[in-house]
């Protein structure tokens, strides 16, 4: 069976934490200082990224080093789902992946879009 790719996308910045968002842009209006904050947190957002494809689940994070970490769908027994409440509000949330082989948590991700539709499209090619 040939891989296919099913989603691959990056944190998003104001909904994952719409109050520090808000924060910055008052910090840039009033110093100029939220810049950097801003800068910084969207270059980590950019160096996260998630691919779920029909036969694995891929984390890749770093900028200048990188860590991946990589679960076979057919391995996953656990997949959480937590939404604070401006999280819910704004649509995003945290995903965490579990295998049978271990006893913790594989992949840990936060701040994309729709976690319980993400944790759908891993469960439909389970």
């Amino acid at each position: 069976m040939d891989e296919k790719t099913l989603f691959e996308g990056n944190p998003v910045m104001f909904g994952n934490n719409p109050v520090l968002f808000i924060i910055c842009l008052g910090l840039i209006l009033a110093y100029g200082a939220g810049l950097v904050i801003l800068l910084i947190w969207y270059l980590k957002t950019k160096a996260t990224k998630l691919t779920i494809t029909n036969q694995r689940v891929i984390l890749r994070k770093g900028l200048l080093s990188k860590k991946t970490s990589e679960v076979n769908i057919n391995d996953i027994r656990k997949i959480g789902t937590e939404q604070r409440f401006l999280q819910r509000i704004f649509g995003v949330g945290k995903m965490t992946i579990s295998t049978a082989g271990t006893g913790g948590v594989e992949i840990s991700v936060s701040g994309f879009k729709k976690p319980d539709e993400l944790k759908s499209l891993i469960r439909q090619n389970v």
